[in-house]
């Protein structure tokens, strides 16, 4: 697929984004980004479904999405190379959505493990907005409206790549062969495809409150690390510890590198004999967390000093996501015109169905 892969990736703009979006998929973007193997490369701010669960609240998604704009340049995504643009400025996103709704049942929708759990987690039941329970087939038209190949995304979300390419191939049997069918490109690190909050729940998530955010400053980034939570039973140094559920852990697995020993921790030679030393006893929870808090100011640094440059022209960084849009749209305008081609719905197009139409009624 070497130079032939699109990428399309992005995320909702519902706050600032964490360091569970790095791992999980901001990092592997820049690293693809930086490899070049590929035709072309969309990241998008999901302004519209983010506003299908706060839709009471857009000011908070307005606000949000020249901050998720400012993660992603201080990450390194580079708008020379990538193009950067805003879901709701695309219109032909809607309309793809459209279509898609008649190849997809109730049943189905109900069945996604993603939107279960979303649905519990906001406790919607019965409540659900329409807009927020068909997420999959609106993320369908995200990806099919750009060819896109990859998408690079956190386990959380297969299900959707799933039911992304179900559609796909559903309408491709229907009208013939027009739409691409994605394939979701996890973290080859295990401990990223779910990075858990600093609580020690399954979940980072902004909601809960749990997350250590990209643009924390140094001393948010040490207080929120020494106070992570570890193994509730490991009271004193001497305790055995254990690693399950222990996110402390979980987080080094996800950024610790072996140069890391050497600058901060030269008495373990890698991560193995520190684990092992904890497990076993007589390694207290506060020397691992500062460890862990020197790791994550070493990765976060480089993207706050970045973020602070950008914010200082704020109007650039709306014109370039302008200049993205206007690109975006000329590339999901031309999917669209193959769409309706195939749909038999492109009318005033189709010179032949004119040409046809005026004979036959002409021959009356």
């Amino acid at each position: 697929m070497a130079k032939q892969q699109v990428i399309l990736t992005g995320d909702r703009p519902t706050g600032r984004l964490h360091i569970g979006h790095y791992v999980g998929s901001l990092r592997s973007r820049v690293e693809l980004q930086n490899e070049g193997d590929y035709k072309q490369m969309f990241v998008f701010i999901a302004d519209a479904q983010a506003l299908t669960d706060n839709i009471d609240n857009p000011e908070k998604v307005r606000q949000n999405v020249i901050e998720v704009a400012l993660d992603y340049l201080a990450c390194g995504l580079d708008p020379k190379q990538v193009t950067l643009f805003i879901q709701s400025q695309i219109p032909e996103l809607c309309e793809l959505s459209f279509y898609f709704m008649d190849l997809v049942s109730v049943s189905r929708l109900q069945r996604n493990p993603t939107v279960k759990t979303e649905i519990q987690m906001r406790g919607f039941e019965s409540s659900i907005p329409v807009g927020f329970f068909t997420y999959p087939i609106s993320q369908a038209a995200d990806i099919t409206a750009f060819r896109a190949t990859t998408v690079p995304a956190g386990e959380d979300q297969k299900p959707m790549i799933e039911q992304a390419t179900e559609i796909v191939r559903r309408f491709n049997h229907i009208y013939g062969e027009t739409l691409v069918e994605p394939q979701i490109k996890l973290p080859s690190n295990a401990a990223c495809l779910r990075l858990p909050g600093t609580d020690g729940k399954a979940k980072m998530s902004k909601s809960l409150g749990n997350c250590i955010y990209l643009a924390d400053t140094a001393d948010e980034v040490q207080k929120k690390v020494m106070s992570m939570y570890t193994d509730p039973t490991h009271i004193h140094v001497s305790d055995p510890g254990h690693l399950e559920g222990n996110c402390v852990f979980t987080y080094l697995d996800a950024f610790c590198k072996a140069e890391h020993f050497e600058r901060y921790l030269p008495d373990y030679p890698n991560l193995d004999e520190l684990k092992a030393h904890y497990t076993r006893g007589g390694l207290g929870d506060m020397k691992v967390k500062r460890f862990l808090a020197n790791i994550l100011q070493e990765e976060l640094e480089p993207i706050r000093n970045r973020r602070k440059e950008f914010e200082q022209d704020i109007p650039g960084v709306y014109a370039m996501l302008k200049a993205g849009c206007e690109t975006a749209r000329a590339t999901a305008s031309g999917v669209l015109d193959d769409v309706r081609r195939a749909m038999k719905i492109n009318y005033f197009d189709d010179a032949a169905l004119i040409a046809a139409q005026a004979e036959r009624f002409a021959s009356k």
